[in-house]
């Protein structure tokens, strides 16, 4: 009778403890941009001005949309997108799945990853893009396709991906999932490492593609998402030395002599800057600074 009620016990701590289990948040962290989504390939697609503007922030919507389908799928039990692109107000917040929240607009700390901490369990990449410094890919450029002309973390070219996955790893958090053009995901996966990768269209130039069409890029990506939520163990966080040392090239001559201006900013040749943060986020709200200080700025 003892060992019979031990058993039964142990059985009710086995079923507690995998109840539990099952319970434990699997919060998922999705950071959407605009430039790599089916589709796109010039500024009529990118922004209020451009004559598609208003029919790709669905298929942006959609695709996040899809992104989040799938990790839910894949057992995410909560999920926060961000709208990275542009103004950060493109993505229709009465489209997307309910339950998630949304991080809109700038400034923003962290950037393309604001809100992300420890308590995450992945990030994943849509809509992304080439960097500024590889020759091929769609509106291929790294945070400012206006003012940059090379971004570099401890000596290495960085794309918008590798910033934000290094972002995610200062919290040991990786990065599950990339989607965008060809180039993109070559370039993302070689920095990053081995994770999932869904090719929603592939590059001619820096204007024109042969793409998906939305329906279908937008089934990839949800499964995509689910598979990689399926690998959720096998995924590092990208980690960077520290401290961590910025190389910025603008295309302009002006900002870096400004910007020198500054202590610990160090002009290192005509149209370049040094700057060297204790870590990531460091660097991350330097690069806030400079892409959205104004000197007149109110209130």
């Amino acid at each position: 009778m003892r060992k019979s009620l031990m058993t039964a016990l142990l059985c009710l701590l086995c079923l507690t403890a995998a109840a539990s289990a099952q319970r434990k948040p699997v919060k998922i962290y999705i950071s959407v941009d605009m430039e790599g989504i089916a589709g796109v390939v010039t500024g009529d697609q990118l922004g209020p001005n451009g004559f598609e503007y208003e029919r790709f922030r669905e298929f942006m919507t959609a695709e996040a949309s899809a992104a989040v389908l799938g990790a839910l799928e894949g057992g995410a039990t909560s999920v926060v997108v961000s709208d990275s692109h542009g103004n950060g107000e493109n993505l229709l917040l009465e489209k997307l799945p309910q339950g998630v929240t949304v991080v809109r607009s700038w400034p923003r700390p962290l950037g393309m990853m604001e809100g992300i901490d420890e308590s995450f369990a992945g990030a994943i990449f849509i809509g992304y893009h080439a960097s500024t410094s590889n020759p091929r890919g769609v509106r291929a450029h790294t945070i400012s396709s206006a003012r940059f002309a090379e971004l570099k973390l401890n000596g290495k070219v960085i794309s918008e991906a590798g910033l934000n996955a290094a972002i995610a790893g200062h919290f040991n958090v990786p990065v599950l999932m990339i989607s965008g053009d060809d180039v993109a995901i070559a370039e993302a996966t070689s920095q990053i490492g081995d994770i999932e990768g869904a090719v929603v269209k592939w590059a001619i130039g820096f204007h024109s593609a042969r793409t998906m069409l939305p329906g279908a890029a937008q089934t990839l990506i949800r499964e995509t998402a689910k598979k990689a939520m399926g690998r959720l163990g096998s995924f590092k966080p990208y980690k960077l030395s520290e401290p961590v040392t910025l190389d910025l090239r603008f295309k302009n001559y002006r900002p870096a002599e400004i910007l020198s201006y500054l202590p610990g900013v160090e002009r290192t040749d005509s149209h370049s800057i040094r700057f060297v943060g204790k870590d990531i986020v460091a660097i991350s709200k330097f690069l806030e600074f400079v892409t959205n200080y104004e000197s007149n700025l109110e209130p």
